[in-house]
């Protein structure tokens, strides 16, 4: 269900690059032969990078959360180290970082769970 969740989330974003890309949003003040060189190269890698990580996350298949970490971890460097070129985005980087460390939680309470499963396993053998 949380794979789910973050997929809903990447097809958010990649709706709303692809929407700013093409002139819908933003009044048509974003399009792509408006934007600026790192602007063009950032949207048009996010507007790619999101929905196949949708895609993944949402088939729970390995490459998901792959693709995720590529598309979140650009943003998060869109939008904290080079602020200064596309602007602060905190909402963004929170929600990638929380992201984030819930994944890891999930990963750590699984691996836990194997490794126990496993050594109850082993005390059962003669």
């Amino acid at each position: 269900m949380f794979l789910r969740m973050v997929a809903v989330a990447c097809l958010w974003f990649a709706l709303q690059y692809w929407a700013m890309l093409v002139g819908y949003s933003l009044g048509g003040r974003a399009r792509f032969d408006l934007l600026d060189l790192p602007w063009k190269v950032a949207g048009s890698s996010l507007a790619v990078i999101f929905p196949v990580a949708a895609l993944g996350l949402w088939m729970a298949v390995s490459w998901g959360p792959v693709i995720w970490a590529l598309g979140a971890g650009a943003q998060v460097l869109m939008y904290w180290l080079w602020s200064d070129i596309f602007g602060y985005n905190r909402l963004a980087i929170t929600m990638h970082m929380l992201v984030a460390t819930v994944y890891l939680v999930f990963r750590l309470a699984l691996w836990l769970e194997m490794r126990h499963k496993g050594e109850e396993i082993r005390v059962d053998l003669p």
